[in-house]
């Protein structure tokens, strides 16, 4: 299994640029001879396994692409944009009183959402949860390795250091 990246963004944020990428002026770009800052290009890291069988089953599916497509969209700035101007018009211009009809339709819309809530919750439960059993498959078939490698070695050390020590005392009458 591949030890992770020391440099790849994690939870502790972006990951730390060098002082001298930090103070490029020109893009990163270096100014001429004997200049030593570097340049940027972008990090390409690998992608998690999970995660791309996950990408690929989501992507075949017209309704997990429209789930997806109604979270996003729902947890988005413009969702919320829309429907302040929307119930804006409708309060101010469709009804005169718009409270009845607006509580029902708000109300029907947050059992919508929160059902897509839920089921996004679903969704990423299930996602880490096959992260997790992969990654702990992985480091189970890893540590056996290592335990392998680890009787390996003692095994050969052992005959080594019986082959020097038997040696000079055959020499010896």
């Amino acid at each position: 299994m591949a030890k992770p990246d020391p440099g790849a963004e994690g939870s502790d944020g972006p990951p730390a640029q060098p002082e001298q990428a930090r103070h490029t002026g020109n893009g990163g770009e270096a100014n001429g001879p004997g200049d030593d800052r570097l340049t940027a290009q972008p990090e390409s890291r690998p992608q998690h396994p999970v995660v791309l069988a996950e990408q690929a089953r989501r992507a075949e599916d017209l309704q997990l692409r429209i789930a997806d497509w109604i979270t996003a969209f729902a947890g988005s700035m413009r969702f919320v944009y829309i429907h302040i101007a929307l119930f804006t018009i409708w309060m101010l211009f469709i009804e005169s009183k718009p409270w009845p009809t607006l509580t029902l339709v708000v109300s029907l819309e947050a059992i919508f959402l929160s059902t897509f809530v839920m089921i996004g919750q679903n969704r990423q439960s299930a996602f880490q949860q096959a992260k997790a059993d992969h990654d702990f498959n992985e480091q189970e078939l890893e540590l056996k390795t290592n335990t392998e490698l680890t009787r390996q070695i003692h095994r050969l050390t052992a005959e080594l250091h019986n082959r020097l020590l038997d040696k000079p005392a055959r020499q010896q009458p």
